[in-house]
């Protein structure tokens, strides 16, 4: 009979290296917009998933898509800005 150990020593003994550095929460902070946008355009899809879309719903599709483009767009303009290019 095999015993069925935990593994949480094994796992809380690298607790101090799993935590996101200020560098990467950085990112996070600066994708946050496109990581919102998506999250819209993915729940105007899943609203659409069990029935046909009703034109309130391909309006919210068209804006959502809107949305989620424009905030990929700021971004890519922020960090171009940010390298220097284009100036």
């Amino acid at each position: 009979m095999n015993d069925i150990v935990t593994v949480q020593e094994a796992v809380t003994a690298f607790a101090d290296f799993i935590e996101p550095t200020d560098a990467e929460l950085d990112a996070i902070e600066t994708e946050m917009p496109v990581i919102l946008a998506d999250v819209d355009l993915l729940d105007a899809y899943i609203t659409t998933l069990d029935r046909t879309p009703s034109e309130l719903d391909a309006r919210r599709l068209r804006r959502a898509r809107r949305r989620a483009l424009a905030a990929r767009v700021e971004l890519t303009r922020r960090s171009a800005t940010d390298l220097g290019v284009g100036a």
